[in-house]
């Protein structure tokens, strides 16, 4: 896989599903098209902390991709 998840929730492997929702709201609060002009790095950022998060909050879609 050529994402890392963690890399971009800015979480170490073994991180707690609390872990990954906290970092995932922080830094969805930063990185929102909408508070950035809709900027397409921006967009492309929130885009990849959404993909993460919900891969790293499944448990079943964590568990495949780890």
């Amino acid at each position: 896989m050529s994402e890392d998840y963690y890399k971009e929730l800015e979480l170490s492997e073994n991180a707690t599903p609390e872990e990954i929702r906290k970092s995932y709201r922080r830094l969805s609060l930063i990185h929102h098209p909408d508070r950035n002009g809709n900027s397409p790095e921006s967009v492309a950022k929130f885009q990849k902390i959404n993909d993460a998060h919900e891969t790293l909050s499944n448990p079943d879609k964590k568990r495949e991709y780890d």
